[in-house]
């Protein structure tokens, strides 16, 4: 299950790495960080109240617009880690996060992730949903 840190704007959702994670050498293949950190996305926008088909069905939809990874360390088979998601900038149409991934306290990998919304049929940028950018707001303005 998921789990917030004292700041509402920190999440972190405990994963645990399997054989299919890994390399053949029970290294986590470079790639899965990414997949780890969707994962932690997609959970921290479900605490808030919100679903990818739920948004779908309203004709919106969430894209990677860029990333910026940093692998420092790396993770292997069987490890608990934990990945967390921080909204670091809000705009109208787009959403920053700050990203890492550790183990018992110690950083394996951190990106910045840049999201666009766009509309589910067109896949053009449009502007997030009125009660979801409020929402996202309030995450934002707790930074300080």
């Amino acid at each position: 299950m998921s789990e917030k840190s004292s700041r509402t704007s920190d999440f972190a959702l405990p994963v645990r790495v399997y054989i299919e994670d890994t390399d053949a050498g029970g290294i986590v293949y470079y790639v899965n960080y990414l997949k780890f950190m969707e994962r932690a996305r997609t959970e921290y926008l479900r605490s808030l109240g919100y679903q990818h088909y739920g948004l779908a069905e309203e004709n919106y939809q969430f894209v990677v617009h860029s990333c910026q990874v940093r692998y420092r360390k790396p993770g292997r088979i069987d490890d608990d880690l934990r990945v967390s998601a921080r909204l670091t900038h809000l705009g109208r149409a787009t959403l920053m996060f700050a990203q890492q991934v550790t183990r018992d306290g110690e950083l394996l990998c951190e990106a910045e992730i840049k999201v666009a919304c766009v509309s589910a049929d067109g896949i053009k940028p449009t502007a997030l949903p009125a009660p979801l950018y409020a929402t996202f707001k309030a995450q934002v303005e707790e930074l300080g």
